[in-house]
This record gives C-alpha cells, structure tokens and sequence, in this order.
C-alpha cells in the first residue's frame, strides 16, 4: 500500500530497483549510480516524512501494514497468554488483552485490535468495542490490580461502537465507569497510542499514570471525517478539519495532554515492527522504574490531579 504522498519515493525505489536488476543481469558496473540514487531517495524520506501535514500523519496512522496491539504484545513479551470474555455478556474481539512476560516481569495488557482483511475486519469489528469490549477490559484491569501487576494499554481505535444495541447495553455507561475506575487503579497504568485514537471509544482505556503517543498516531474527540461532516455537511474539508483539531502527537504534547512521544523508524512503524516494538519496549520500562518508586497512593493523587488539570487556563 501506498500512500499518495509516497509516490514520488515508491517511484525513485521502483528505478532502483530496475537499476540494481541491470547491474546485476548485464553484469554492468553501476555502483556510483545506485549510491546516488539510494542517497536521493533518504534524502527525499527525510524531506517527506519530517514534513507531514496533520492529515497525511492521520493517513500513516491508518497504514495497512501498520502493526497493531497483537502485533507489538507478542514482540514485547516473552510468553502472552490472552484472557477472554466480560463474564456477563460476550468476549468482544476488538478489545484484547492478557497477561504476558516482560523480561521477567508479568505485565497485564490491554488493546484494541483491528483486522488485516475482511474477515478479520468484522471479526475486530474495526477496533470499535462495544460495551462488553470496555467491561472485559476493565475486569482484566482490576485482575491486575488484585495480583499486584503493572497494566499497559494500546490505543488504536476509530472510536466505540456507535450502533444502537450497543446503546442499549450501555456504551456510555461502560465507558464512564473505566474513567472512574482507572483513576483509583492502585497498580502502575501505562496508556499508549499506537494508532488512531479517537473519543471516548479511545478514552476508556487511556486513563494512566504516563499517557504516551507514538509519533504517527493521533488523538483527538473527534475524528477529521466527522468533524468535517458535521462542521461542513462533507467529508470534502477532512484536510481542513485535521489541521484545526491539532491533533498530532506534536500537538498533544505540546499541549500537555500527553507524557511523551515513542519515535517511529523513517517511513513509519510499519517500516521496522521489530524496532518499533523495541522502542515501545523500552517506554514501558523506562515508565515502570519511576512509577514503581511512587507510592499507590501517591500515584492515584498524581494520576487524577494531572487530568484535572487537563483544559484549565488562567486569565
């Protein structure tokens, strides 16, 4: 897949390429050609990437190779064992989430998941959960708390399920009790987006002592196609909508709704899963040691005090 403002770079790779199978078929010296052209192309991805518009980072977000929370959970830890169900209703298969090996440590993590094709698709149901989605989560957050266990949650979601029988389940519901509930989580909450994060469907599990973004994802109330639809009746000013929402990781930290930004290899986490997963590895740990110094009590005091703080001006 690629996207529209990458097609000037799949061009340059698509002559290297050729290039490189001329060399190779007619045995011709073509070194100081290919250098030149390799060094274009890097030249052209640095340009590219460290230039995007809101909207084309929206793009990146929503790659079709980009990896999601499965992806990152079984790279991080050395065993995952996933745990099912809300115990009331249904599992619901766009939320995730287990208990898994990390270096030793037993860490409960918690996604949404999105699917690879079709069928895996309306399996996940494009990472939109419905209540029972949002209820299995929070009783897997409140396993880990009973046992002592850090939790790690994943944020990549278009937002909740908006049908009408999950209305009548209680999406609203399910949703305000996590926020109520995960800022009295007594164990350490480290909230990541690794995608799209959008409304409350994302909120409901980024309640967190350390909020993080990786640096293509974004996160905002709404998403760009909404907000255009609503504000201009058209999904016509997206572009429009993307920039005024601020909405970039950029955005979100320089706002100070959001503890950090996890660096994406050129091109975007799809480009390196391997690498992407070690650096989102290392936030996790790095956020553990300074929250394992903290108090519980501390932490929840801090927890809800940053939110509190959160949309707060002094005239």
């Amino acid at each position: 897949m690629v996207l529209e403002f990458e097609k000037p770079i799949a061009d340059l790779e698509q002559k290297l390429q050729e290039m490189k199978e001329l060399a190779k078929g007619r045995n011709i010296d073509l070194s100081s050609d290919i250098d030149s052209l390799e060094e274009k192309i890097l030249a052209l991805k640095k340009e590219t990437f460290e230039n995007l518009t809101r909207w084309q980072r929206v793009q990146l977000s929503r790659h079709a190779d980009r990896p999601y929370a499965l992806d990152y959970i079984y790279e991080i830890t050395n065993e995952f064992i996933e745990i099912f169900g809300d115990r009331t209703v249904a599992d619901d298969k766009a939320m995730v989430g287990g208990l898994g090996d990390v270096d030793g440590r037993t860490v409960m993590f918690i996604g949404q998941q999105k699917g690879r094709n079709t069928k895996q698709r309306q399996m996940r149901n494009f990472g939109m959960a419905n209540p029972e989605g949002y209820r299995k989560a929070l009783r897997l957050m409140k396993m880990a708390e009973k046992f002592g266990k850090p939790i790690v949650t994943l944020i990549d979601t278009p937002g909740a399920f908006p049908g009408l029988e999950a209305e009548e389940r209680g999406q609203g519901e399910a949703i305000a009790k996590n926020l109520r509930e995960m800022f009295m989580l007594k164990v350490p909450v480290i909230c990541i987006i690794i995608g799209e994060g959008a409304s409350g469907g994302a909120l409901g599990i980024a309640i967190g002592d350390r909020v993080l973004m990786l640096e293509n994802s974004w996160y905002s109330v709404i998403s760009p196609e909404n907000c255009s639809t609503i504000l201009w009746r058209s999904w016509d000013y997206k572009e429009q909508a993307a920039e005024s929402l601020k909405l970039t990781a950029k955005d979100m930290k320089g706002n100070g709704l959001v503890d950090g930004i996890i660096p994406e290899p050129l091109g975007g986490a799809h480009r390196d899963i391997k690498w992407m997963a070690a650096e989102v590895k290392s936030a996790i740990l790095s956020a553990l040691k300074e929250l394992d110094k903290i108090k519980p009590e501390k932490r929840i005091e801090q927890r809800i005090e940053k939110f509190c703080a959160m949309g707060v001006v002094e005239e």
